[in-house]
C-alpha cells in the first residue's frame, strides 16, 4: 500500500493533473463563474492596476497616488496585459498570473528529473492552491517565479541568478534577499555584484526615463500597521482593554489608526533591522554549506522579513510557498518542518483573508483566533528555520576549537 502511495507523489503526471485541476478551480473564481466567499479580492487588479496602466504606458509613475508602493519594475508587470490580444486588462492579467504559476511548475519539474523528487512540485501544487483566488488577483506570483528561477539557478549559474535577483528587486525588493546564502567563494562574489548591478542599472534607467521613479519609498514609509501583521495582535487585543482606535482604509490597505500605533511600526521596523542583522551575522560565521544551504538561507530570510513586516498581506505567502519548494527539492535540506509549518499559515492565511476578514477587521474572538494561529505558525517557522540553519552550518564552539587544534597540529607532523 506504501509503495503504491509513493509511486503516486513520485508521478509527474498525478502532479500535472492536480495543478490542471486546482488551477482551473482558481481561474472560475476569479473570473467569477463561480464566487469565493468572503471579502471582494478583485479590485486590485480591475480598479486599482487597471487605472495606472494608461499613466505608465504614457512613461510616468502615478506618482501622487499614495497607494503606489512598488519598485519601478513593478511597472513592466502592470503594462504588460496590454500586450495579450483579445483579452481586456484584467482577464489578461489573470491569463499572465496562470502562465507565471506554470513557469514555476515547469522549472520544479525540470530540477526534478535528475532525482526524480517531486516534493517541491507538490508544495507548489498545493501551496498556491490552498492561497485561493488571491495569488491570481496579485502580482505577487509573477515575482516569485522570478525567484524561484533565480534559486534554482544559485549553486550552479551564480551570475545568472544574481541577475534574475537583481530583476525581481526591481519589481518587488524581496527576491534580493534570496542571495544571502549564495555559496562561498567567486560564486557568492559574482551573484552578489551582479545582483547589485542589476539593480543599479535598472534603477538608473528608469529614474531617467519616468518620472517619479523613487516616489514609493515615500508611500512605504508612511505606511501603518496593517490588521493582520503581527504587530496588529497588540491592537486586536487592546481593543478588548479599552484602546481606542479603529481599522480603516489607510494607504490601500486596512490599516490600525490610533493611540501608540506609530510606536509599534517602528518596533516592527526595528525587528526587520535585527532580523537583517542576524543575517549578516549568520554569514559571517556560517562555515559548513552543502547544496542545499543556499536554498535553506534564502528561505529563512524570506520567513523573518514577512514575519517582522508592518504588512503581512496574504499574497506574501507566495514567495514563502515558492522558496519552500524550492528547499525541499533537495534531501538534505534542514527547512522541512518549517516548509510544512508555512503550508499550514496559508490556509489559515486564506480563512483570515478573504473568507473570515470581516471578523479579523472587528478583532472579535473568532478574527483574533484565527490571527493568532497564522502568526504563531509564521513566528515558530521563522524561528524553528533560523536554528535550524545555524545549527547545520555554524560549528560549535568545541568542535571549532577541536578542528582549529588539528589543523595546528598538521604543520608539526609535517616538520617532524
Amino acid at each position: 500500500m506504501n509503495s503504491v502511495k509513493s509511486t503516486h507523489i513520485s508521478n509527474p503526471v498525478s502532479a500535472l493533473a492536480v495543478w490542471a485541476v486546482t488551477r482551473g478551480v482558481l481561474l472560475l473564481f476569479v473570473f467569477q463563474v463561480a464566487r469565493f466567499p468572503g471579502q471582494v479580492i478583485l479590485h486590485d487588479v480591475s480598479d486599482v492596476y487597471e487605472s495606472w496602466y494608461p499613466v505608465l504606458r504614457g512613461g510616468a509613475f502615478p506618482a501622487h497616488d499614495v497607494t503606489w508602493q512598488y519598485p519601478p519594475g513593478a511597472a513592466a508587470v502592470m503594462v504588460a496585459p496590454g500586450a495579450v490580444p483579445f483579452l481586456g486588462y484584467t482577464s489578461a492579467f489573470f491569463c499572465l498570473a496562470l502562465l507565471a504559476d506554470a513557469v514555476v511548475l515547469g522549472a520544479l519539474l525540470r530540477d526534478a528529473r535528475g532525482s526524480g523528487r517531486l516534493t517541491g512540485v507538490w508544495v507548489w501544487v498545493a501551496g498556491v492552491a490552498v492561497g485561493g483566488p488571491i495569488v491570481y488577483a496579485r502580482y505577487d506570483v509573477m515575482v516569485t517565479a522570478v525567484g524561484v528561477a533565480a534559486l534554482l539557478l544559485l549553486r550552479r549559474r551564480p551570475a545568472v541568478a544574481g541577475v534574475l535577483a537583481g530583476v525581481g528587486a526591481l519589481l518587488k525588493v524581496w527576491p534580493v534577499l534570496l542571495l544571502i546564502g549564495a555559496p562561498r567563494g567567486r560564486a557568492v562574489r559574482r551573484a552578489w555584484l551582479s545582483g547589485a548591478a542589476t539593480v543599479g542599472l535598472g534603477t538608473a534607467l528608469f529614474a531617467a526615463t519616468m518620472p517619479g521613479a523613487f516616489s514609493f519609498l515615500t508611500f512605504q514609509r508612511d505606511r501603518g500597521t496593517e490588521v493582520e501583521s503581527l504587530g496588529a495582535m497588540v491592537f486586536h487585543v487592546g481593543r478588548h482593554l479599552g484602546w481606542h482606535g479603529r481599522s480603516t482604509m489607510h494607504y490601500g490597505s486596512v490599516e490600525f489608526l490610533g493611540p501608540h500605533v506609530h510606536l509599534v511600526s517602528a518596533a516592527a521596523l526595528g525587528l526587520s533591522v535585527l532580523a537583517f542583522g542576524w543575517l549578516l551575522w549568520w554569514r559571517l560565521r556560517a562555515v559548513t554549506f552543502t547544496p542545499s544551504t543556499p536554498y535553506d538561507a534564502a528561505f529563512a530570510a524570506l520567513l523573518l522579513f514577512t514575519t517582522t513586516s508592518r504588512v503581512i498581506s496574504p499574497q506574501y505567502m507566495v514567495w514563502l510557498i515558492g522558496a519552500g519548494a524550492v528547499c525541499v527539492t533537495l534531501r538534505g535540506t534542514v527547512q522541512r518542518l518549517p516548509v510544512q509549518l508555512t503550508l499550514l499559515a496559508t490556509l489559515f492565511t486564506t480563512l483570515e483573508f478573504p473568507v473570515f476578514f470581516s471578523h479579523v477587521t472587528r478583532s472579535d474572538l473568532w478574527g483574533l483566533l484565527l490571527l493568532s494561529v497564522r502568526n504563531g505558525l509564521l513566528v515558530a517557522a521563522s524561528l524553528i528555520a533560523c536554528r535550524r540553519l545555524w545549527l547545520a552550518t555554524v560549528p560549535r564552539r568545541g568542535l571549532a576549537a577541536e578542528r582549529t587544534g588539528r589543523a595546528a597540529q598538521v604543520p608539526q607532523t609535517v616538520r617532524s
